[in-house]
């Protein structure tokens, strides 16, 4: 089967697509830190804007989207508020599964939290969170990254690391 082609600039729909997955994740593991304080919740977003200024000033500076519209907007949004990187160092960049362990925790937290709350005292709801985070966290991502982002991603056929990460064909 032929892939598709590449997108030069995404179109909002897909932008808006991918980052609703996103705010779903942070919004569900808000909610459930916040049965316990506020203060997790606080450290919780700090996490995350952390890895989104980790993102944009670290990677999205060297992407061949940058200044364009990626699949989730970072493109433009980093051209926003830092210089333009250096193309060649993204495609050099490696990127192990240590590397994106942080990403799965923006889930598993809330994930770890939740079921800490269903020990202390079983709630439907909880459980039902749980279960959303889980499938939005694997299944969800898989599916924005795999249908709507990577497909048609002009950096994944440059040379993007966690392309290769996920390259199953390209494994030993």
């Amino acid at each position: 089967m032929q892939e598709p082609g590449c997108q030069e600039n995404y179109p909002i729909s897909i932008v808006i697509g991918s980052n609703l997955l996103s705010f779903l994740i942070y919004g569900i593991g808000a909610y459930i830190l916040f049965k316990f304080s506020i203060l997790w919740v606080i450290c919780y977003v700090i996490f995350i804007l952390i890895l989104e200024f980790r993102l944009l000033s670290g990677h999205c500076v060297d992407c061949y989207y940058y200044g364009k519209t990626c699949a989730f907007g970072k493109g433009r949004l980093s051209s926003m508020f830092f210089q333009k990187g250096n193309p060649e160092k993204f495609n050099q960049m490696t990127i192990t599964w240590k590397d994106i362990v942080p990403d799965f925790l923006v889930f598993m937290i809330p994930v770890l939290a939740g079921i800490l709350l269903l020990i202390q005292g079983f709630t439907w709801s909880v459980l039902i969170l749980i279960l959303a985070l889980f499938f939005l966290g694997f299944l969800g991502n898989a599916l924005v990254r795999g249908q709507l982002a990577c497909r048609y991603c002009k950096q994944r056929e440059i040379g993007c690391p966690a392309a290769q990460l996920f390259d199953k064909t390209k494994r030993p």
